[in-house]
């Protein structure tokens, strides 16, 4: 089923095509190769869609464990697997992590070196299963593109709302094609709407604590959105989202989206969002990576966010 595109600058940069440009190889990354790519993160967004609309509220979706406790349906099994056929077919040399099948290697670019990409994409299915399961429709799909290890692409898709969001590293972060920006609260938190999707994900001592300190400060504390509250801070809804207990793919493609809106998104130390890279074998590892994350709609705001947490 098509959607919405997610830009026009991505419709118009490159033609219908299963084959990408030769640069999506190399080490160079342009602005009309992101717009490309952007039209690739749309097609993985439009087949995620066909199947998640397919499933969701059908009262004959099973749901299982997985080995944490958290549920997967085959709504999220088969939305990755939809997301990765199309990568497959418009980018065979990009690597690809999913929460669902882990990493996969890209295969060989045909530059005589063995398969290993600049290039990751970082999928999330169904970002939220749990509002998936119980027909509550602020989950979304979330498709990012690292570069080098640096997130340069993000996308934020909410097919039962026909809302998408883009970011391009470099560019005003779009709405259904759209430039939005986030507001500011100018760093004075006592003004600040917060999201969290629940207050259980701040379940140890340290966590709690920090967390506890944000939350105490706040005008108004808020929970349940998954990535839509981070969509509602980079269109200028909320101010902050301050969340703990993720995996990268949970917040690797918000990251462009936040910033291209104006908004501000770390680590709680202030560190920056991104996957690790060995330039000598051209790979990608999501070992490691930070699991607490803050979004701010703007610098002073994160800082303030920051000073609280105390995250050292």
């Amino acid at each position: 089923m098509p959607l919405r595109t997610t830009a026009a600058a991505a419709a118009t940069a490159v033609a219908a095509s299963s084959s990408a440009p030769s640069s999506f190889f190399s080490s160079s990354l342009s602005a009309s190769d992101l717009a490309a790519l952007a039209d690739v993160a749309a097609a993985c967004a439009d087949a995620a869609a066909e199947v998640t609309l397919a499933y969701f509220r059908s009262p004959s979706l099973a749901v299982d464990s997985k080995a944490d406790a958290s549920p997967v349906t085959a709504a999220d099994r088969a939305a990755e697997s939809a997301v990765r056929r199309v990568l497959s077919a418009r980018v065979p040399s990009h690597a690809v992590f999913g929460e669902e099948a882990g990493m996969v290697p890209g295969e060989s670019g045909g530059d005589g070196r063995e398969p290993g990409s600049e290039f990751l994409w970082v999928v999330d299915p169904i970002d939220g299963t749990k509002s998936f399961i119980t027909g509550k429709p602020l989950w979304g799909t979330l498709v990012a593109l690292l570069h080098r290890g640096e997130p340069v692409l993000g996308l934020i898709d909410q097919p039962v709302l026909r809302e998408r969001w883009l970011g391009l590293k470099g560019a005003r972060t779009t709405f259904n094609g759209g430039e939005i920006s986030t507001r500011s609260c100018g760093g004075r938190l006592e003004d600040a709407y917060l999201y969290a999707t629940t207050p259980h994900m701040f379940s140890s001592g340290r966590v709690q604590e920090a967390w506890a300190r944000v939350r105490d400060e706040v005008r108004i504390p808020l929970y349940g959105c998954d990535c839509y509250a981070y969509g509602l801070l980079a269109l200028g809804h909320a101010d902050l989202v301050v969340e703990a207990d993720l995996g990268p793919y949970d917040y690797l493609a918000i990251a462009p989206v936040v910033a291209g809106a104006g908004g501000k998104m770390t680590d709680w130390s202030g560190g920056e969002l991104r996957a690790n890279y060995d330039s000598a074998t051209r790979t990608h590892s999501v070992e490691g990576l930070a699991r607490e994350v803050v979004a701010a709609g703007d610098a002073a705001t994160h800082a303030a966010v920051l000073e609280k947490l105390a995250w050292k």
